[in-house]
């Protein structure tokens, strides 16, 4: 192994870092010591322990994911990049109850975060990604983007967002099968997790609730797990594939 941050060997990139599930995958990553170097990416880079860097990004904003990117190709090839931003509810934003709350402006910042955001990272981040050899580019998707799911209705802003990241995520996955055979493109599921997105809406305590870090060790086995014939899917916490 080399040392960290020389930039020889592959790195392992989180963008939402400064959220619950992405700050439980940067520790853990730094842990798990499979990596010379963690880039822990966030709108307010936070410090950061031995062996991760923090930098700043906006993933609504082009310029900013231009400028991690060539932050991060100093630093050698990636090869591991997860998308865990992403946003359901904040100020003038709450998930409809039914169309009549259908508020465009709060809709198009949903997807400005939940949808653009993955796909600029993808943009600039996969040419860093080797061409061969084993590699993942992954965001964090949910449950409720699957069509063929969506059994109880609302939620239209959050569920149309993560519908189309899961499009563009299988995009993506035909597209980089020609240019980087060995990527693997995948959303996940992280379950609900006991973080800010989720407070408002989910059962405390109650069962199939996660810490961060539960949540973590489910997604990084997922992770570990995927091949080359999987990629382009969306996949839960355990293993299991999401229909689309």
């Amino acid at each position: 192994m080399n040392a960290p941050g020389l930039g020889r060997g592959p790195a392992a990139v989180v963008v939402g870092a400064s959220g619950g599930v992405g700050r439980a995958l940067v520790a853990a990553l730094a842990a798990g010591g499979d990596y010379d170097t963690i880039f822990a990416l966030a709108r307010t880079p936070a410090p950061q322990p031995d062996g991760v860097r923090a930098l700043a990004i906006d993933v609504t904003d082009e310029e900013s994911v231009m400028a991690a990117a060539r932050d991060l190709g100093e630093a050698g090839p990636v090869g591991l990049a997860v998308v865990a931003s992403g946003i359901l509810h904040g100020p003038g934003i709450a998930p409809e109850k039914a169309i009549r709350a259908l508020d465009p402006a709060a809709m198009a910042r949903v997807f400005a975060v939940n949808t653009l955001g993955p796909a600029l990272v993808a943009k600039h981040l996969v040419p860093l990604m080797p061409r061969r050899g084993r590699s993942v580019f992954a965001a964090l998707s949910a449950r409720v983007g699957s069509i063929g799911d969506n059994r109880l209705g609302g939620w239209y802003a959050y569920r149309a967002s993560k519908a189309a990241l899961n499009q563009v995520l299988r995009t993506l996955a035909v597209e980089t099968a020609r240019t980087h055979p060995d990527l693997i493109v995948a959303g996940l599921h992280p379950g609900t997790v006991q973080t800010a997105l989720s407070q408002p809406f989910r059962p405390e305590p109650g069962p199939g609730l996660f810490t961060p870090e539960e949540s973590t060790t489910h997604l990084l086995r997922v992770i570990g797990g995927l091949t080359r014939e999987e990629s382009g899917r969306v996949f839960a916490w355990d293993g299991q594939p999401i229909p689309p």
